[in-house]
């Protein structure tokens, strides 16, 4: 568990500090709720929060070296239990959420108390929530439960009510870029077999992260994941694409085609993040930041725009969604850009 991860983060300083005065005061929360979208390091808070309860330091924060830290870090400390998704399964089971529940039921072993987190926990399905939620009634005692999931969670009320809701937001775009550009410099040390080309490829000018960041709703992890120089190749691209489909002066199978064969999951992400500037910019009369022009439209038309740009977002999430499954993806491409035809335009 690296747990130090977390204050390698800037954006998630004033999360730390709040968690850190509670547990300071003895009012850590019993149960919190980490709303997060994913790359903004959640998972590196709920674990930099099971060492802050279970460090054996008495400092107000975790000291990485105490035994029970060292335990954290080679992922064998008897109090930390950690429940996510397992692989190729599309929920969480209600057997994961059983074995927990008997885990957490025994006496701390180090005497520090317990910690429970559960990654993805939107993905819960009806009988694990049901399990959980009598585990959220009656907690036993000096017990921590870390909940993660995304802002949109489908979370049942009587669990995210009886949680502490803490919500992570992306930082601001000049504290991403600089956090970005540091750590492409540390990744990217040339070495005796490096050539300068090959160092330089992810570590070029700030603006460069302008696309990725975009992209990825303004979360650093996830831009980090990314090529910067092929990310904005990508959204020129996208953005031409779509002035040609409004202006009818593109073959839509050929668009289609194109689309699904290059990138199709990025370019589904770029499309809901550009409808969803599109509906904020039309609400307040801003200037989209994905297009850099002025979205607000007349009132005559306002509601008619936006109700097609959300009939377009919820197309083009029903194909990211069904994308797994099988579907045709070229016949669902087309039908996603032959009726959003009408929400391209301006």
């Amino acid at each position: 568990m690296d747990f130090l991860k977390a204050d390698s983060l800037p954006w998630l300083a004033q999360a730390q500090e709040r968690l850190r005065a509670a547990h300071t005061a003895g009012r850590l929360p019993h149960s919190l709720l980490l709303l997060s979208a994913p790359g903004l390091g959640a998972e590196a808070l709920a674990n930099w929060s099971t060492a802050l309860k279970l460090c054996e330091s008495q400092s107000g924060q975790p000291c990485g070296s105490c035994a029970s830290c060292l335990l954290l870090r080679a992922d064998t400390h008897p109090d930390s239990h950690i429940v996510r998704i397992e692989e190729d399964a599309r929920q969480i089971k209600v057997e994961q959420i059983r074995e927990l529940i008997a885990s957490i039921a025994l006496k701390s072993y180090r005497s520090r108390g317990k910690v429970a987190v559960i990654e993805g926990a939107e993905l819960l399905n009806v009988n694990g929530a049901n399990a959980f939620l009598k585990t959220l009634e009656e907690p036993t005692s000096d017990t921590v439960l870390i909940l993660i999931a995304r802002p949109n969670h489908r979370l049942p009320a009587t669990i995210a009510s009886r949680c502490l809701r803490l919500t992570l937001r992306p930082p601001a775009h000049e504290t991403a870029v600089a956090w970005l550009d540091a750590a492409t410099v540390t990744t990217t040390t040339p070495t005796a077999t490096t050539t300068a080309a090959a160092a330089g490829t992810r570590s070029a000018g700030p603006r460069s992260w302008d696309a990725a960041l975009r992209l990825a709703g303004g979360a650093p992890l996830l831009a980090l994941d990314m090529d910067p120089q092929a990310i904005a190749a990508l959204d020129a691209d996208m953005r031409d694409s779509l002035k040609q489909l409004a202006a009818g002066s593109v073959d839509v199978t050929l668009l289609a085609e194109r689309w699904v064969k290059s990138d199709p999951g990025l370019r589904i992400t770029w499309l809901e993040n550009w409808i969803t500037r599109r509906v904020h910019g039309a609400l307040d009369g801003g200037t989209s930041h994905q297009s850099g022009e002025r979205v607000r439209l007349p009132a005559a038309l306002l509601k008619a725009k936006i109700r097609s740009l959300f009939e377009l977002l919820d197309a083009a999430r029903d194909l990211r969604r069904l994308a797994p499954t099988g579907i045709n993806q070229q016949l669902a491409m087309e039908a996603v850009l032959l009726g959003g035809r009408n929400a391209f335009s301006t």
